[in-house]
């Protein structure tokens, strides 16, 4: 569905930023985010149905949808029926989730959608904790790839996804997904499915890489869609969003590291068996924390 046909490899052997920088700020990528994601109400069958089949297999009531964004999943969520809390660390992000809840909160489960601004690293403190943890803690949408490697050694991804793990109950699930950067490093583009989105708007997506001492630190998509944006007065609307590359053993030692090698680890390549999708877009981790 996108275009992935540009790279620019850059090398440097400078250091990589310190900060956790909130790149929706400005609200401009918040607003074409959501467009770039496409229409919420179809969200791609195969995505919904693969997230809303398992969490009603596992027995799910509560969620938190802890990278929520503008709602979009959590939507998903309130109108099947589940009991959401959500949360994102971009008060741009979050704007529209709140407006949604006031748009909906006449319709069954919507005034009960709790909403709160979080930040990871504190997110055991910042969100509301039913007795005993969640039924489900999401993360999807590629957005734990946000979070930089600030001092070299991953520590901060390994406080977030120990939080993580402290919210989800005991027989709960943790569903977290992150886009194939095993592709992306040995082809310089994103494989050029994308299963998740929807979205008519989409009118190509540039990759560069950062090399830092010949090793990769930072990926960005510059992310070009066609959309009628009267104040720029083109048609052309840009954003960027940079992300932090993880490899799927990487990212898999992190998650048996935080939940323990009694839980039960499940990756699905666009939502299915891993042998049967050599190149995803998506990688999905499933883990099913140890009673």
């Amino acid at each position: 569905m996108s275009k992935n046909d540009g790279v620019f490899r850059m090398r440097s052997l400078g250091t990589a930023s310190t900060g956790i920088v909130d790149q929706y700020a400005d609200g401009k990528a918040a607003k074409l985010w959501q467009l770039y994601i496409g229409d919420q109400k179809n969200r791609t069958e195969k995505y919904k149905n693969f997230l809303i089949s398992l969490l009603k297999r596992k027995n799910v009531t509560t969620v938190l949808d802890a990278a929520c964004g503008t709602g979009v999943d959590s939507v998903m969520l309130v109108e099947e029926g589940f009991k959401v809390t959500s949360s994102d660390a971009s008060d741009k992000m979050l704007k529209d989730a709140y407006k949604t809840r006031w748009a909906r909160r006449k319709e069954p489960h919507f005034d009960d959608w709790v909403i709160e601004e979080a930040n990871w690293l504190t997110l055991t403190r910042d969100v509301p904790v039913p007795n005993g943890g969640y039924d489900a803690l999401i993360i999807m949408g590629n957005s734990f790839a946000h979070l930089p490697d600030s001092h070299g050694d991953q520590r901060d991804q390994r406080v977030c996804i120990e939080n993580f793990a402290k919210l989800v109950k005991p027989g709960g699930i943790f569903v977290i997904d992150h886009r194939n950067y095993d592709y992306i490093l040995e082809h310089g583009h994103a494989p050029k499915n994308n299963i998740y989105y929807n979205s008519s708007h989409i009118k190509d997506i540039k990759t560069s890489i950062l090399y830092i001492n010949q090793q990769p630190n930072l990926i960005t998509l510059d992310y070009y869609m066609n959309v009628e944006d009267p104040e720029e007065n083109t048609d052309d609307t840009h954003f960027r969003l940079s992300y932090y590359p993880h490899t799927v053993r990487e990212f898999s030692s992190l998650l048996r590291s935080a939940f323990g090698p009694k839980s039960k680890h499940t990756v699905y390549a666009d939502f299915k068996a891993m042998a049967e999708e050599p190149s995803p877009s998506f990688y999905i981790h499933v883990i099913e924390k140890a009673l």
